[in-house]
């Protein structure tokens, strides 16, 4: 057998309940491998190697007595540091919460394990989650293992740079404005970002959080195969009552045509020529797979959409944010906010849901006619490490290209993103949108663009 890390979610969890490999087996090697690499990513930044193999104990004991095992049955996964895993630290990538232990898991985590999914340790995010780079004071850099050169992306930049290296099977991330889709992208994997309420959420071990209200924040996994998100989206979506927002929505609709609007260059994004050159292949990979791909001139709103979500993200509290960020010392976080205030302060929360109503039924009307919608992740391919810290004019360049993230969590809408080759060694991918609560038919989509081109394949780092 080829070596355990590398098989898929899927694979792996059949073997296991089969009795073909144990969860111990499992266990060691995803060890094994998290040894063998992290040193040269810091993408796992607390993991403990006893806790891992009495979780595997478990999931063979329960195999052994015949007890029903969940759909995740000893994969190893790994859990972001932003929300609550019992018994560790929830640092959000924090200095000043190094002392945060959590006292019972968050719901997504609860759910993950309920699926029987062993959690293998903790990754590594940018101080408070804010950046499209993964970096601060307390956990150190994460670097891409595709090319050290260029950003594991954020603020999952730990969960994207682990799953393209082997470290685990499924990674659990955060999406607000990109932080599941831009790893995902920028290490060549797989990620999807749910609709708002299809994943429960609940932070006890942070009461008040220096931080917004993250109205549009959703977890959601990256994999290296689309099926494997989808399996990973049942076992996260299960319900829990600590969230008053969770949505009962079942995980498949009503069917649709196969219809898909492409567009190349959404609200003014001006993508380099290799991003146009991605959706335009996947739009090719799609039609040969059956769909009618329209090519169309332009979405509603991502501009609009965009500015509010980045007023309702860091705009809400932003004196007490920056005050916050002051006293951490982050330079990441001092940038983020400082280069963003002119855009969300000061804010009116009013005007801002107003709009938020209106922007969302354009985007439900689009969405009755195409069931999904093409187009790019980023208008550049993944940045240079840290490129936002260069100057003025760089941090404006990434805010520009990020576009297509950070609007559409503002509808709260499913987004998938879908690796889909490399530029050299760079990768690249595109972003699939549908109607909320119809992930099924961005996982659909997503599953012909894969199938297209070359799986997504665990890497040795090039760091």
């Amino acid at each position: 057998m080829q070596d355990i890390w590398r098989l898929s979610a899927a694979e792996l969890a059949s073997l296991i309940k089969s009795k073909k490999v144990s969860a111990k087996e499992a266990a060691e090697a995803g060890l094994a491998r998290l040894d063998a690499v992290n040193p040269k990513l810091n993408a796992v930044v607390d993991h403990r190697p006893d806790d891992v193999l009495a979780q595997a104990a478990k999931v063979d004991a329960a195999i052994a007595r015949g007890a029903a095992v969940g759909p995740l049955a000893g994969v190893p996964v790994t859990i972001k540091v932003n929300v609550d895993q019992e018994g560790y630290a929830t640092t959000n990538g924090l200095k000043a919460q190094r002392d945060v232990i959590a006292k019972v898991d968050n719901p997504v985590v609860a759910n993950l394990r309920k699926a029987g999914a062993v959690l293998l340790g903790r990754t590594n995010c940018p101080a408070v989650s804010y950046r499209w780079f993964t970096t601060n004071l307390i956990h150190g850099d994460t670097k891409n293992p595709r090319d050290g050169g260029i950003t594991p992306g954020g603020s999952s930049g730990g969960a994207g740079s682990a799953v393209a290296a082997g470290i685990g099977h499924i990674a659990h991330g955060t999406d607000i404005a990109g932080s599941v889709r831009y790893p995902a992208y920028a290490c060549g994997v797989h990620g999807l970002r749910p609709s708002m309420g299809r994943i429960p959420a609940f932070n006890s071990a942070l009461p008040e959080r220096p931080i917004g209200p993250q109205i549009s924040a959703v977890s959601g996994p990256l994999a290296r195969t689309v099926n494997d998100l989808r399996i990973s989206l049942a076992a996260m979506s299960a319900p829990d009552y600590r969230d008053p927002w969770y949505a009962p929505v079942p995980l498949e609709g009503p069917p649709r045509e196969k219809r898909v609007a492409m567009c190349l260059n959404p609200d003014g994004l001006n993508p380099v020529p290799e991003v146009v050159a991605a959706v335009a292949d996947a739009g090719k990979r799609l039609q040969k797979a059956g769909w009618i791909v329209e090519e169309i001139a332009d979405t509603p709103s991502l501009r609009e959409a965009a500015e509010i979500q980045t007023r309702l993200w860091l705009g809400d509290g932003y004196e007490a944010q920056l005050a916050f960020a002051e006293r951490e010392g982050d330079p990441g976080a001092l940038a983020c906010l400082r280069g963003v205030r002119a855009r969300v302060h000061p804010f009116d929360l009013s005007q801002a849901l107003t709009r938020r109503a209106t922007l969302t039924r354009e985007w439900f009307a689009f969405f009755e006619k195409y069931p999904v919608l093409l187009m790019p992740v980023s208008g550049e391919l993944p940045f240079p490490d840290h490129l936002d810290r260069k100057d003025e004019a760089s941090f404006a360049r990434v805010w520009h290209a990020q576009l297509p993230q950070i609007a559409i969590p503002f509808m709260g809408l499913p987004g998938l993103v879908v690796s889909t080759g490399l530029v050299g060694r760079i990768p690249v991918g595109v972003q699939l949108v549908a109607g909320r609560y119809r992930e099924d038919l961005c996982l659909a989509a997503g599953e012909a663009v894969e199938a297209g081109g070359t799986p997504s394949s665990p890497i040795d780092p090039v760091v």
